[in-house]
């Protein structure tokens, strides 16, 4: 068997290596999905951030943006819901003439962080997956190897005079399992610490919206007083 053809080391490999080789596959399909998927997801978070924060720094009134963001409290950007949560829990405390302002703004920002953390979860679904995957895969195709050699020596002891040429092909087929375990978990390592990375970017542009506006809230419920 001098050509490399993967179709045929799979119907000429032993049953638990053709089972492996199908997780492993289905691994690949699943990872690739999650990469496509969160990818676009990840993507719209950014365009949304800088949309809202360039209409947030626009000079508009706090109400207003509220007001529009009320209407359509239903489809709201992550940014966007977590300055919705924020003001309608200002308005809420700041009403109660009882509440001190100092209360009124860490109620506040108890809210935008609750709200933020719930957003970065929505970001984060299923990330996780790539990896694990990424991190049991290549173990998977070494089992597939080490089996499959084990499996052509078996064969090849009862064979009276063994040469190269006859024990070759079945470690070939063998080794097929590692190939594809690591074609498998590389993409699945690679997109695990990229979208995490643009998932903490996140996490920080959030973080520096929320201290920015809970310090414009802190201002207007002290100059309310």
């Amino acid at each position: 068997m001098t050509n490399m053809n993967i179709l045929a080391f799979f119907l000429t490999a032993s049953f638990l290596v053709k089972l492996i080789l199908l997780v492993l596959m289905f691994f690949s399909i699943i990872s690739w999905a999650i990469i496509i998927q969160r990818t676009c997801v990840i993507n719209a978070a950014y365009r949304e951030v800088e949309a809202f924060e360039e209409k947030f720094w626009s000079g508009i009134e706090l109400s207003r943006l509220y007001q529009e963001s009320e209407a359509r409290s239903d489809n709201l950007g992550n940014s966007e819901q977590i300055f919705y949560v924020g003001f309608k829990e200002f308005i809420r405390l700041h009403s109660a003439k009882t509440t001190f302002p100092a209360a009124v703004v860490e109620g506040v920002s108890r809210a935008m962080r609750i709200s933020m953390n719930r957003e970065l979860e929505a970001l984060e679904t299923n990330v996780s997956v790539l990896g694990n995957i990424g991190s049991i895969s290549p173990y998977i195709g070494l089992l597939g190897t080490v089996w499959g050699i084990m499996h052509a020596f078996i064969r090849l002891g009862a064979v009276k005079q063994a040469t190269l040429q006859m024990v070759a092909p079945s470690i070939a087929e063998a080794l097929i399992a590692t190939a594809i375990g690591l074609f498998v978990a590389i993409p699945a390592v690679m997109a695990f610490n990229r979208l995490s990375q643009r998932i903490n970017q996140l996490e920080q542009n959030y973080d520096n919206f929320t201290e920015e506006f809970i310090a414009i809230l802190f201002r207007q419920a002290f100059a309310s007083t």
